[in-house]
């Protein structure tokens, strides 16, 4: 009876560069998560000032709008694996800065909002570039679409678990600047393990049959970049998903910006608490990923997609209005986070079967730099808010913005799609 150890080891073989691309998200999510609290903490701490840490969010998230936006048709052009590993190596060398002048030289507020904002420049094209690489790995891998697509919401998800957790231990410990330190390693084992484990293969030959991309024409760039903003706008359901998930964002850039910091330094007592609720949140989220990942697709639908934001955004900002007990704010945070954990699996999986392979790197694009296109004003407006009204009236008013903005998908026709998304994406793709 012949061995079967040589077809195992094809089977693991063929499975260890998608392995490989969700272990490179994994470790430069949880990154961003250590920064996404530090640079916050850091800015309060500095200056005292609300309105200042929201500047810095705004300088955290504008990159992300016009990465996301001018970066995808760059991706369709330099091939997925190329873009990841230069994006992490970059974002890594600006992080990498912030704690060595904090340390020497010194670090003026302008000089940290540059080096914030040219970090996050190429964080939207890095994990595009990682997202893009999904269909054709789980195809070698012979895993099916859903199944890749849910392990990576889970990944991503406890990613920002294990990243905010993190920072708050390393906060309490090394304090803020030596949190980034961390953070920067984290960018160059991503660019590693893309390098190292992932094959060049055809993971750019998506856009070679297409001839915007492939012609060579200097201008093609720029005709890839507005067909992926007219395929986006042109579909109705993927218009609503992105105009949804923009005022959502706003509101949670807010919260994560200004908002959550604001509210562990003054209410809690404890900078480092703040590593804790967002790690709460987000231990949720994985949980919910995982559970939508295995029977999501037998109940998705428009009504499930309103209860899931409704429950992931209005609950934490009542519960921090009214100040609830510590230990009572962490079970509601993991409550919300278990809702938003299926946010993602139920729209991901179809976008791979509606959006044609060969522009699936700039409409990606051009999607995340849509729903993120109103995060620099969320944070902007949450500092504004704190330091005119107070941080409840600004919690209330957050909550009730985030109340109408899930329930919108009750209205129009076009929602009625997210009941066939499962399918679609699934009969996309063998």
């Amino acid at each position: 009876m012949p061995s079967r150890a040589p077809e195992r080891l094809r089977t693991r073989l063929g499975a260890l560069p998608l392995l490989a691309v969700l272990a490179a998200a994994f470790v430069s999510r949880a990154g961003n998560a250590i920064t996404a609290i530090a640079v916050p903490l850091y800015v309060f701490a500095d200056t005292g000032s609300a309105l200042a840490t929201g500047t810095a969010g705004v300088f955290a998230t504008l990159p992300v709008v016009i990465g996301g936006s001018l970066g995808g048709a760059l991706i369709d052009r330099l091939g997925y694996r190329l873009s990841s590993i230069a994006a992490d190596l970059a974002s890594g060398l600006t992080v990498l800065a912030l704690p060595i002048l904090a340390a020497t030289t010194g670090l003026p507020f302008w000089l940290l909002l540059l080096l914030v904002f040219l970090s996050g420049l190429l964080d939207a094209p890095g994990d595009t570039a990682k997202t893009v690489m999904l269909p054709e790995l789980a195809e070698r891998a012979a895993v099916p679409l859903a199944r890749a697509a849910g392990a990576q919401a889970a990944v991503q998800r406890s990613a920002s678990m294990v990243g905010a957790a993190l920072a708050g231990i390393l906060i309490g410990v090394l304090g803020a600047p030596g949190a980034l330190y961390v953070n920067a390693a984290t960018f160059a084992v991503s660019a590693v393990l893309v390098a190292a484990l992932i094959p060049r293969m055809s993971l750019a030959a998506a856009s070679t049959d297409d001839p915007v991309a492939a012609d060579g024409d200097p201008d093609g760039y720029w005709r890839g970049f507005a067909a992926g903003l007219r395929f986006l706008w042109s579909n109705a359901l993927l218009r609503g998903i992105v105009l949804l998930v923009m005022l959502t964002n706003a509101i949670d850039t807010a919260g994560l910006t200004v908002l959550f910091p604001v509210y562990a330094t003054e209410r809690l007592g404890s900078a480092s608490a703040l590593g804790f609720l967002v790690a709460s949140f987000m231990g949720g989220a994985l949980l919910g990923a995982v559970v939508f990942a295995a029977v999501g697709h037998r109940v998705a639908g428009r009504g499930l997609f309103v209860l899931f934001f409704v429950l992931a955004g209005l609950p934490p900002y009542l519960a921090m209005a009214f100040e609830v007990p510590f230990p009572v704010l962490l079970g509601v945070l993991a409550f919300s986070g278990l809702a938003a954990g299926g946010i993602n699996p139920m729209v991901s999986t179809a976008l791979f079967g509606l959006i044609p392979a060969p522009m699936r790197a700039r409409v990606f694009g051009s999607m995340t730099a849509g729903v993120a296109a109103a995060m620099p004003l969320g944070a902007f407006l949450g500092g504004v808010g704190v330091t005119a009204l107070g941080l409840v009236p600004t919690l209330l008013i957050a909550a009730g913005a985030y109340a109408l903005a899930a329930l919108s998908p009750l209205f129009g026709q076009h929602w009625r799609g997210l009941a066939a998304l499962p399918q679609a994406a699934s009969a996309e793709r063998p």
